[in-house]
């Protein structure tokens, strides 16, 4: 399930830190509907797709449709790339799914050469490579009959590999002369037993749950690929109806739900200039093994990631690359679910990962003989970190200089900053200042992108050198930043810290309106995420501010809370959502909310909205059906059935089918929709890939059985996502006149139903 889309805000607006140090304000505007969506971000663009030159010297950026050039020393910026060519480089739009597809995944529409001197442009799957000495772009492949999708540069700058119709394939580039070398074709199911095969691409499920999104690699000596081969053939479809032609069409969409067969997956190595794949035996279990990662030792060994269908059990192997020995060099495992983070790094004797293992997200060091990396069991050195904390994203692992530069909330769990840690476990904070801080550091690691921003502070884009080991902290430069907020009156909202029963800490936000003095009392919308891995309370810009000071200026105090089960608070903070969706986080949901009134008296116990999206939203509905206490809520694009979500994710949590039959009936709020209380919005793209559209006609079903009056609003050929202005316009118009509708003091009469 999605985690940054599921919160529409933190893709819809990423601004930087103009409000810190802002000029004389304008006069205050009221926010509107039409002024958050109808036009765009209200912010503007932000840069898109921040990207380093291997040799360091250049920091890219897509802005207005050019790309921008930033100079790491100075912070300075200019047009590398101007919107003329651009524009002569950019093929069609593509579908509403095609479109979601690359935002969500946050798919590359360029790539640097090896050399630094030219950039390959993804247009849609038309490739143009560009020389940046003459200012030219050269399409590849077939005259523009070729597309392709997930590009490469081979490392000696020789090829560009590609995936093209299920299967690999090779432009030289040394020789405009030689054809495209089809190096592992996907055969026509018709004429393989009907078998369905993919050769180095990435389906649907290991894309959005094991956050796949590559599925080959050159070998570091450009002779090779290694590139995994998926058989879906027995996974089963599901079809995604466009009702907008005259004549509808449908698209098939390879979909494995709890208990259904996965895509049984094989390793294999193919030459560079064709011929027969080389096939590695490895221990898997057709169907029951995923894996999730892989890559290449050195050019005569891989490095393979096995991951069990149960979650509980995750082993590195070592392979001969020609066919031969596969050795198992370590294992992690866990009695409930392992963390959802799979990256590895493997390099010149040092393995980098992360686990939970010893209850917090920490780094591992392990080694193995450089020489025979064959010859024996991989060690471990070192647990890098320690401590109360998580350690999140990984951005660098330099085996070189023996460092690790990564993401972590060590000293505050509503913050993170970007942390250093060499291989003697001593570490160092690289950024500075409150708030949450992203980075993308240069190949090098001489250099590094500090994207930092705070819950009342939309993000500033920083470039900054890494200092040296003697300074505390390197010097950083803004090239990104607006003002464009600073007219709108935004508020923070008060910090909240309640026990749950188990005497955890639950961080909470409240905006109340300002200067309520509502005489039937203030009305509060719960706005929760609830589900699995994802941060909502945190002091970061989200966006949903916006909507909330919105929410607010008509009169309601908005809620948000993070409960057990979520992510970022370590392992046993997550693994209380082990085969319990639903009982625990309404529990602490209403544990906060009764806090808040408790300390707010100005709110009306009597009036409480609760709306969410997706993970959210399927909350938003246990809500409903499992405690009178909700006079009307929203479920934007919710799962109403956990049968028909994806295998990998929901197996992940709630087990398999067949072991836990009652959970996924009592937790799939499909099953207790005679028991709404409320009135009901739901709202959901017809296109939605992800949460399909069936969720919600199953529930409607129901309610329409039960005789429970509800209201609905489709969104035609619309993804997970709801994107474009006029859709988020009016969805989230319907969202506050369902609150305006059946909380307000004069909707007394009209009950909640």
């Amino acid at each position: 399930m999605p985690r940054a889309t599921l919160r529409l805000f933190s893709i819809a607006f990423a601004i930087p830190f103009a409000i810190l140090a802002a000029p004389a304000q304008a006069p205050e505007k009221p926010l509107t509907i039409d002024a958050i969506f109808a036009h765009g971000p209200i912010i503007g663009v932000p840069p898109d797709q921040l990207t380093w030159s291997p040799d360091g010297k250049h920091l890219t950026y897509l802005d207005g449709g050019e790309l921008m050039d930033v100079d790491p020393a100075t912070g300075k910026t200019h047009v590398l790339v101007s919107a003329a060519k651009m524009e002569n480089l950019n093929g069609s739009n593509g579908s509403e799914r095609d479109r979601d597809h690359r935002q969500r995944y946050k798919l590359a529409s360029y790539i640097w050469a090896p050399d630094s001197a030219h950039i390959l442009f993804d247009s849609n799957g038309r490739l143009w490579l560009y020389d940046l000495h003459n200012g030219t772009g050269v399409e590849l492949g077939f005259s523009g009959l070729l597309s392709g999708d997930d590009p490469k540069f081979s490392p000696d700058d020789s090829y560009v590999s590609l995936v093209h119709d299920h299967g690999l394939a090779v432009i030289p580039l040394r020789d405009p002369g030689m054809p495209i070398i089809p190096l592992a074709p996907a055969p026509n199911p018709s004429s393989v037993d009907g078998q369905v095969l993919v050769n180095g691409e990435v389906d649907w499920v290991y894309e959005e749950e094991l956050d796949v999104r590559s599925n080959y690699f050159w070998s570091p000596d450009s002779k090779k690929i290694a590139y995994l081969q998926m058989n879906e053939t027995q996974v089963p479809q599901f079809p995604l109806t466009d009702w907008i032609p005259i004549h509808a069409a449908m698209d098939w969409q390879r979909y494995p739900q709890p208990g259904d067969p996965n895509p049984t997956v094989h390793l294999g190595v193919v030459s560079a200039k064709g011929g027969k794949t080389v096939w590695i035996r490895l221990p898997l279990r057709d169907g029951d093994d995923y894996v999730p990662r892989f890559g290449w030792v050195d050019g005569k060994t891989l490095w393979v990631e096995i991951l069990t269908r149960d979650h509980k059990h995750i082993a590195l192997f070592f392979a001969d690359a020609d066919g031969g020995d596969v050795r198992p060099m370590l294992e992690i495992s866990d009695n409930k679910f392992l963390d959802e983070n799979y990256d590895v790094a493997v390099h010149n004797g040092a393995i980098v990962l992360t686990s939970w293992s010893d209850g917090h997200n920490h780094l591992y060091l392990y080694s193995y003989n450089n020489q025979k990396p064959l010859s024996s069991d991989a060690k471990l050195d070192h647990q890098l970190t320690k401590g109360n904390f998580e350690v999140g994203e990984v951005y660098n692992v330099d085996t070189a200089r023996k460092v690790v530069d990564y993401a972590s909330n060590e000293g505050n769990p509503l913050e993170q900053q970007i942390w250093q840690v060499n291989f003697s476990g001593e570490r160092r904070q690289l950024s500075a200042g409150e708030g949450f801080h992203l980075a993308t550091f240069s190949t090098d690691g001489n250099a590094f992108t500090d994207k930092f921003s705070t819950r009342m502070t939309p993000p500033v884009m920083r470039v900054c050198l890494t200092p040296d080991p003697s300074a505390a902290t390197g010097q950083c430069r803004v090239f990104w930043e607006t003002h464009a907020l600073d007219s709108y009156p935004l508020r923070p909202p008060l910090p909240l810290e309640v026990k749950a029963r188990d005497g955890t800490t639950l961080y909470a936000t409240l905006l109340l309106p300002e200067g309520s003095t509502n005489p039937a009392g203030t009305p509060l919308i719960v706005n929760p995420y609830g589900g699995p891995h994802d941060q909502l309370v945190a002091n970061q810009w989200t966006g949903s501010l916006l909507l909330d000071e919105l929410l607010a200026q008509h009169g309601f105090a908005v809620l948000h809370a993070d409960n057990r089960g979520m992510g970022s608070r370590g392992r046993a903070f997550a693994q209380a959502a082990y085969r319990n969706f639903g009982p625990i986080q309404l529990e602490d949901q209403l544990t906060v909310v009764d806090a808040a009134l408790a300390a707010h008296p100005q709110l009306d116990p009597k009036r409480l909205g609760w709306w969410g999206w997706s993970w959210g939203g399927t909350f938003t509905l246990y809500a409903m059906t499992h405690s009178d206490r909700i006079r009307a809520g929203v479920a934007v694009a919710p799962v109403t059935d956990w049968r028909d979500y994806d295998s990998i994710y929901t197996e992940r949590y709630l087990g398999p089918l067949t072991e836990n039959s009652a959970g996924y009936r009592d937790f799939s709020v499909v099953n207790s929709a005679s028991d709404l209380k409320g009135r009901l919005l739901v709202a959901h793209g017809t296109g939605d890939d992800n949460v399909h559209f069936e969720n919600t006609v199953q529930f409607v079903q129901r309610l329409i059985d039960a005789g429970i009056p509800y209201d609905l609003q489709i969104f035609p050929r619309k993804t997970h996502s709801i994107a474009g202005p006029e859709a988020q316009t009016q969805l989230f118009n319907r969202i506050l006149a369902q609150f305006e509708t059946y909380l307000k003091p004069e909707a007394s009469a009209a009950g909640g139903n």
